[in-house]
């Protein structure tokens, strides 16, 4: 029973981001994904602020990072084109993190 109620939730959230994302898929695909970490590690190695709780011994600006991803906390925002020049702006945090 739990997992069809998760299927429902999961199928809602679907939905609601197929409502604004009109360029491109609903998630958030693995170029963006490099893109978006690299991006953010080069950000924490020339100093930036971490915006989520660092683990005691974590240093890889990129682990970091990703853990930043994960959160959905990062404010950066992801361009997508159609060859015709059409675009759209989406936030991160409206786009599905696949599970790695």
């Amino acid at each position: 029973m739990s997992s069809f109620l998760e299927s429902r939730e999961l199928r809602k959230k679907y939905n609601e981001v197929r409502k604004y994302v009109k360029v491109g898929p609903i998630f958030l695909t693995r170029y963006e994904k490099a893109r978006i970490t690299g991006a953010r590690a080069l950000q924490i190695s020339y100093g930036a602020p971490i915006l989520v709780e660092k683990p005691k011994g974590m240093i890889d600006p990129i682990k970091i990072a990703l853990a930043e991803l994960k959160t959905g906390i990062l404010p950066l925002t992801i361009r997508r084109e159609y060859p015709s020049g059409e675009y759209q702006d989406i936030p991160i945090s409206k786009l599905i993190l696949k599970k790695d």
